[in-house]
């Protein structure tokens, strides 16, 4: 093969290896992500090991959308508010980096409190009944004692939720969710940094939003075994959860 013939092939490789990161870029950027749950905040809804695909067009674009957060705006365009219930992906508003995973209880305007346990929106409790769940609530490496209730928000949006039998977040202050900002939390309430914390998490900007979890599509208990010891697939693969809507 002469010269001009491999400057040939090394350019048609390459144009053909740029156009696929861009087409790869775009599907990430303004369609789906996935996603990895690394943390059991959202049990029994999410658990670790879950992989899931996330809408990035659901609620518009910010700068959120594309990779590294590149700081080319302070708009979000197509913007459509989000319903309480959601299940969202957001930048933490600290360092507008790191991604957590979280469900929306409070929008702005709303006043939200913890009184004895239980969920307060705008003075109002929130419907929640008690079932039984025989699956095993983790935070960390940690068994907990829990509780679990069928909740029922304002708008009508069912979901599960667990609390600890002693639970440590009972009583709270009142939250007023300020204009264009969200209050989040994690359906494992007593192992969950969320908009509860202020100074570590807190209310959630608009632009914030990364998009809404919609599907998941694999998962793996790691408590078991890591995908790098395929050979312990049939004992770790979770196979009920395969394709599972959220």
């Amino acid at each position: 093969m002469n010269t001009k013939k491999i400057i040939h092939t090394i350019y048609e490789n390459t144009k053909t290896l740029i156009g696929a990161l861009i087409i790869a870029v775009l599907i990430r950027s303004l369609l789906f992500q996935p996603f990895y749950i690394p943390s059991s905040s959202m049990e029994p809804t999410l658990l670790v090991g879950d992989r899931i695909f996330v809408s990035k067009y659901t609620y518009g674009y910010s700068k959120h959308s594309f990779p590294f957060s590149p700081n080319i705006t302070k708009k979000r365009f197509f913007s459509k508010s989000p319903e309480r219930g959601d299940l969202v992906v957001f930048k933490t508003p600290q360092d507008n980096r790191t991604d957590y995973i979280k469900r929306i209880i409070g929008l702005p305007g709303d006043s939200i409190q913890f009184v004895n346990g239980e969920i307060f929106i705008n003075n109002n409790k929130i419907l929640r009944e008690k079932i039984e769940n025989k699956k095993i609530i983790r935070c960390g490496n940690f068994i907990l004692e829990t509780n679990t209730y069928l909740e029922t928000l304002p708008n009508g949006l069912k979901h599960l939720a667990t609390y600890r039998k002693k639970g440590s977040l009972q009583n709270t202050q009142v939250y007023k969710v300020p204009e264009n900002h969200y209050f989040l939390i994690g359906d494992n309430r007593d192992c969950s940094k969320d908009s509860r914390y202020l100074d570590s998490v807190g209310y959630v900007n608009n632009l914030n939003l990364v998009g809404e979890a919609k599907l998941i599509f694999f998962s793996n208990d790691t408590k078991i075994s890591s995908l790098l010891k395929f050979w312990n697939i049939n004992k770790s693969f979770r196979a009920e959860r395969l394709f599972k809507g959220l």
